[in-house]
């Protein structure tokens, strides 16, 4: 006997809501368009690979595991209008990103109000956790430590006793910059120039000035895109100084944009080059296999990031197989993870900062990414 056409539907309907109620979603959101999706890119696919090689796992518990990755310009905007998306669905349990700080700090008060818990492969600068928001972490190191390590170098290292220091205007790049400024003032050497720019294609001015004051180094507080073409610049009107940048320095699209200028060029970074790590040469084969492109230092710290949110969600679904987590849940168990990732032990303070995280100093010796590294520290949130 064929069943009514009433029970069937609602028979598809039970199915589908069965199936919906089952499924746990982890987004990345970080910029995919736009002159910054080099970086962008690799934080999408670190997290995508994570999340697809633990969902087996949730599989046999009958969950569905689902990636979303997200775009969000770079744009505060966008990624304040990403997070509302994000907030109002409910099964995303977790965020991993953003990549600039000045898109994540108003984005992650979105994230609070839904007690949402984001963390950040990338985001350096301190008002990210000084916040003390109890769903906001970060793996990566801070501003207030990586400034500094390239002041010391510029000075103590490199001999530097005139300093020209350039910025972006924005959150993280002008946080950086005045965190280099403040130790390197306090090692004795002369700042002859602080200056913030949104200029992206034509630095004649700024070049100017510093033919003028003749620094020794030049410290550019900003994204690999704007920092790549004042570097060509530079050297294109034969100002010889030593340039050192951040961590937004940390991409082979800045090799692209400067070519031969990077060579001699420094960045300090958070996120060590893959060759460090020695738990990274599997995952580099699998990146390579699956996305047919060598992962760059970030795409780690994303791979990283997720599997915070795999084993914090893992742990909360055995101590309760019959029921998905919830979001105040997710948060705590988040705070309280232990594990080895592949950049690292892993565990957070009660502000949510990694408890010990690396420093790198970068040369380019060569016009090729990621350069040699010269020199690591690693240091607790409080520089210790």
């Amino acid at each position: 006997m064929k069943k009514p056409l009433f029970i069937l539907a609602m028979t598809t309907l039970l199915v589908g809501a069965t199936a919906l109620a089952n499924t746990i979603k982890i987004a990345s959101v970080s910029p995919l368009s736009g002159s910054q999706a080099g970086l962008g890119e690799t934080i999408k696919l670190g997290a995508q690979l994570a999340v697809e090689e633990a969902a087996p796992w949730f599989k046999e518990r009958g969950i569905n595991l689902v990636f979303v990755p997200q775009d969000d310009q770079a744009s505060p905007d966008v990624g304040v209008a990403v997070a509302r998306r994000l907030v109002n669905d409910d099964a995303v349990l977790g965020v991993v990103g953003h990549l600039n700080s000045g898109v994540a700090i108003p984005a992650s008060e979105v994230y609070k109000e839904y007690n949402l818990t984001m963390v950040s492969p990338a985001n350096t600068n301190p008002q990210i956790t000084e916040r003390r928001y109890p769903n906001v972490n970060r793996i990566c190191g801070r501003d207030d430590i990586q400034g500094p390590v390239g002041a010391e170098f510029a000075v103590n290292d490199l001999g530097a006793k005139k300093v020209y220091i350039i910025h972006d205007k924005t959150a993280y790049g002008q946080g950086v910059a005045e965190t280099f400024r403040a130790k390197a003032l306090a090692l004795g050497a002369q700042v002859v120039g602080f200056d913030g720019t949104e200029e992206r294609s034509n630095f004649n001015l700024l070049i100017q000035r510093m033919r003028i004051m003749r620094p020794d180094v030049i410290y550019f507080g900003g994204m690999f895109d704007q920092g790549g073409v004042l570097l060509k610049q530079l050297r294109e009107r034969k100002v010889e100084a030593i340039f050192i940048g951040p961590d937004a320095m940390d991409s082979s699209e800045l090799v692209k944009i400067a070519q031969d200028a990077v060579i001699g060029a420094y960045y300090t970074t958070v996120a060590g080059p893959v060759e460090l790590f020695p738990a990274a040469k599997s995952f580099s084969e699998r990146y390579l296999a699956k996305f047919n492109r060598p992962a760059e230092s970030y795409a780690l710290y994303a791979f990283d990031s997720a599997q915070v949110f795999i084993e914090a969600i893992k742990k909360l679904v055995e101590a309760n197989p019959d029921a998905v987590p919830a979001r105040a849940d997710v948060a705590a168990a988040v705070r309280q993870v232990a594990f080895d990732g592949i950049t690292g032990s892993i565990a957070f303070d009660d502000k949510g900062d990694r408890l010990r995280s690396d420093y790198y100093v970068i040369k380019f010796e060569t016009a090729a990414y990621p350069g040699k590294t010269v020199k690591s520290i690693t240091a607790s949130p409080s520089g210790d």
